[in-house]
């Protein structure tokens, strides 16, 4: 009985003094208040739990969703959902939690509202509900690495979403309107320029055809009419049929008698 009871206490302790580091995990051992220099990706790491504990943290690319409102750089507040996507490096797992201990999601979210901030500020509250949304993505992206750069290394930043962006009612039917305004204009330019070019095709065509009788009238000198004259009757020579020619002596007026 002894034994057994040696035993169950033996495979508890072991049981309690080990921790699985599954893949997407990573692991340190802290043994009374100061990290191991070895960080485990995946494994088990033996310990002893007296004096020592291990942290794990994801490496898998987590999403921080927030709702809130951002500035405008005409001060109004534009409702917004947003996501940041991050994730820890596995060799920087030390220095994170030297640095921002285990709650570093707060930091992140700390930093991105700081940034926003910043960012939208320098812009129209129309340009994050336009084809800008991804200039303000980029430049808020790029102010977060920076000041996360002076906290802590270990967080990779992937990307900042404005999934939804909110305008206030009144900016959001004018913009509206504006639209439709522009796309009216745009159908407008079309038509006129269809016309203007069907215009111009008519006054090449009249052009042209002015342009050939010109130059065919002016072609038709004495001379020519007087060699073509010639030319005809000659051909009229040729033919086997009987023909009554009447002729002022310049051009020929031909009556054909089968």
């Amino acid at each position: 009985m002894k034994k057994l009871i040696g035993l169950t206490l033996v495979a508890v302790f072991t049981l309690s003094s080990c921790r699985v580091i599954r893949p997407g995990e990573v692991g340190v051992k802290q043994t009374l208040g100061k990290f191991s220099s070895k960080i485990q990706t995946q494994g088990v790491i033996f310990y002893n739990p007296f004096v020592s504990r291990v942290i794990k943290e994801s490496t898998q690319t987590s999403n921080i969703k927030l709702i809130l409102s951002l500035p405008s750089k005409e001060g109004l507040s534009v409702g917004s959902e947003i996501s940041i996507l991050y994730r820890l490096e596995p060799s920087k797992l030390t220095s994170v939690l030297e640095s921002l201990g285990g709650n570093y999601e707060s930091v992140v979210t700390s930093i991105f509202k700081s940034a926003a901030a910043d960012v939208c500020a320098q812009f129209y509250a129309k340009d994050m509900h336009s084809g800008m949304r991804a200039k303000i993505e980029a430049e808020i992206l790029r102010k977060m690495k920076i000041n996360m750069e002076k906290q802590a290394e270990g967080i990779d930043l992937i990307a900042v979403l404005l999934k939804r962006v909110q305008l206030p009612n009144g900016l959001a039917s004018s913009i509206e309107r504006k639209l439709q305004a522009e796309q009216d204009a745009m159908r407008m330019e079309f038509v006129l320029q269809q016309e203007k070019l069907e215009a111009e095709r008519k006054i090449i065509n009249a052009k042209g055809e002015r342009d050939s009788q010109k130059i065919f009238s002016e072609g038709l000198t004495d001379e020519i009419i007087q060699i073509k004259t010639i030319e005809a009757f000659k051909e009229l020579s040729k033919s086997p049929n009987s023909k009554v020619i009447i002729t002022d002596g310049k051009t020929p007026l031909l009556i054909n008698q089968d």
